[in-house]
């Protein structure tokens, strides 16, 4: 049955169907003034025309060469002509139809998906082999929090799909803080920024996504981000964080996994330098003091299953950048996570940050940072360490920050003196205090494919610089 709607559209009632779908499909491209029909037809015209002229060519080869027996069942002389042409154009139309099928479906999907996440503005060859091939990409796990991960992800998603972005859940602090003490949830705010960060929607929803109400409106919403209530009513629709996550992924078409560090209510502890014992990651930041070490509350949460695993099975495992001790170290912290990641045959790389955090990382080096991880691990388990070359100009005094740079090679007391560091300009030059996206992501890679073509993991501290 067929009803009117909108623009004498008659399409079925039944359209949720697999077999309505297909009909509502051919009756659209047999729609007058669509302007396809006439370049079909023209198509097979040629086609013909196309036929007729090897038909000559082949007639004329028959007669003047002698061929093997095998043409005699080959070309069906073992018919009669109005048998063999029947066959052949039975055979001749079937592949016709599967292949212009085949063909437009394919382009329908990729203008579709042009037109849902970009606009319609990506060419249509770069999606079509985005679509066939980022799926095959090599599969890289980023560990980290806060906005360094979001920030690698954007550049990472153009080279595969096969992402997974492992977050950590110690944030204690603005919305993601109030929501899980009053609901007793896993905070959303990072998980919400990497879900951004790989989104292939609209932007107009990633935008909404990333809307934060404002201070003062005294509705109860002041302070909050729509994409974090977005998701902690995604957990209760859903019925658990995990199933959001994955759902709030796929309604924003997110390129790749957005995977918790672990489900428990964990805490972070640090020992400052001066012995002080500090709870909390806000609190943490909030104290700006040099920490001699950092713990979790409990100490031995049970890691997220599929954390494990993704970083079991990666090629290319990179952690970082961001705040070293309440972002990098609480993923490396979980015992289950620390154990997989030490067992990884993947590539391991480590993005150091191109500007020290106030309090906590004053004057350290790239080295520092490795050697800040390697104690609170046991062991140095970074095959190279990638770090911003470009650090010549002066952060502004208000941020009392420096530039992270990389230790003189002579330091041979450095518990990091093993690795393979790569010197590359990463620092967005519109703000000195972060990376360039686009800039890491290709850092990266070209760190992993090298590595991968020289075999072989160097045993001293060597430095490379790859060219601007």
């Amino acid at each position: 049955m067929f009803r009117l709607r909108r623009g004498n559209d008659p399409r079925p009632d039944n359209a949720h169907g697999n077999g309505a779908r297909a009909e509502w499909q051919l009756r659209k491209w047999l729609a007058p003034g669509i302007g396809i029909k006439r370049w079909f037809v023209l198509l097979l015209f040629g086609m013909a025309l196309l036929g007729l002229g090897v038909s000559f060519l082949a007639r004329e080869l028959y007669l003047t060469v002698t061929l093997p027996d095998a043409f005699y069942y080959i070309t069906l002389q073992f018919l009669p002509y109005a048998v063999r042409g029947a066959v052949l154009i039975g055979l001749a139309v079937l592949c016709v139809g599967v292949g212009i099928g085949k063909f437009t479906s394919g382009l329908v999907v990729a203008a579709r998906s042009s037109d849902s996440r970009t606009g319609g503005e990506e060419p249509l060859v770069d999606l079509l082999h985005r679509q066939r091939f980022a799926g095959r990409g090599i599969r890289i796990v980023c560990m980290g929090g806060g906005t360094g991960l979001s920030v690698l992800l954007r550049g990472l998603k153009a080279y595969t799909d096969n992402l997974s972005a492992v977050v950590s859940v110690a944030d204690d602090g603005g919305s993601s803080g109030r929501l899980r003490r009053d609901l007793g949830i896993i905070p959303p705010g990072d998980l919400r920024n990497c879900i951004a960060a790989l989104a292939e929607a609209e932007p107009l929803m990633t935008r909404l996504f990333q809307y934060r109400f404002p201070e003062g409106s005294g509705n109860g919403l002041e302070g909050h981000s729509f994409g974090n209530l977005f998701i902690v009513a995604m957990s209760d629709v859903a019925g658990s964080m995990e199933e959001a996550i994955h759902e709030t992924g796929r309604v924003l078409a997110v390129r790749g996994k957005i995977l918790p560090s672990t489900l428990e209510n964990i805490r972070l502890a640090a020992v400052t330098a001066e012995g002080e014992r500090i709870r909390g990651e806000s609190s943490i930041t909030e104290a700006g003091q040099r920490i001699a070490q950092l713990n979790l509350e409990p100490q031995h949460p049970p890691a997220y299953p599929e954390t494990v695993n993704a970083i079991r099975n990666a090629d290319l495992i990179v952690v970082g950048p961001g705040s070293l001790f309440t972002s990098v170290l609480p993923n490396l912290l979980v015992p289950d996570l620390r154990i997989a990641f030490q067992e990884s045959a993947a590539m391991k790389l480590y993005v150091s940050n191109v500007a020290t955090q106030h309090g906590e990382t004053d004057n350290f080096s790239v080295q520092d940072h490795v050697r800040v991880i390697a104690d609170h691990i046991g062991g140095l388990p970074f095959d190279a360490v990638v770090a911003n070359s470009n650090s010549r100009a002066r952060l502004p005094r208000g941020w009392k920050s420096e530039p992270v740079r990389v230790a003189p090679l002579e330091d041979r007391s450095d518990p990091a003196g093993g690795l393979r560091i790569i010197e590359a300009d990463i620092v967005d030059t519109g703000n000195r205090y972060r990376h360039d996206s686009d800039k890491l992501a290709d850092a990266i890679m070209t760190a992993y494919h090298e590595g991968r073509e020289a075999g072989v993991r160097p045993r001293r501290q060597q430095r490379v610089t790859i060219p601007e």
